[in-house]
């Protein structure tokens, strides 16, 4: 059975052109045999959350770092740098001794 794994790439800025790459990461991910999620797709979907909203921001944040609950590891899509939520992310990671790793589609 595949690894549960937590996608993180940037989403804020060029939302469009994160969005499409964090597509490519879900891909990427599906590809080697993980069962990715990427909370950030997810919860700005419509009618779910507003990402320019920061109590709504907040709480998908909250809500996409609990599934490291049940999570194998995270991994973090580069290709587009650094967003200050990855950073938080990898920080917490570090702190808790989660596993993560970096990796580039392109």
């Amino acid at each position: 059975m595949g690894k549960l794994v937590i996608i993180e790439s940037p989403f804020a800025g060029e939302i469009e052109a994160n969005v499409e790459y964090a597509r490519r990461a879900m891909s990427d991910s599906l590809k080697r045999g993980e069962y990715p999620i990427a909370s950030h797709l997810l919860y700005t979907q419509p009618g779910i959350l507003r990402d320019e909203i920061p109590e709504e921001r907040e709480l998908g944040i909250m809500a996409g770092l609990a599934w490291r609950r049940v999570a194998d590891r995270a991994v973090f899509y580069v290709d587009r740098g650094w967003s200050g939520g990855m950073r938080a992310a990898r920080d917490l990671y570090n702190n808790e001794g989660f596993p993560f790793e970096i990796r580039e589609i392109d």
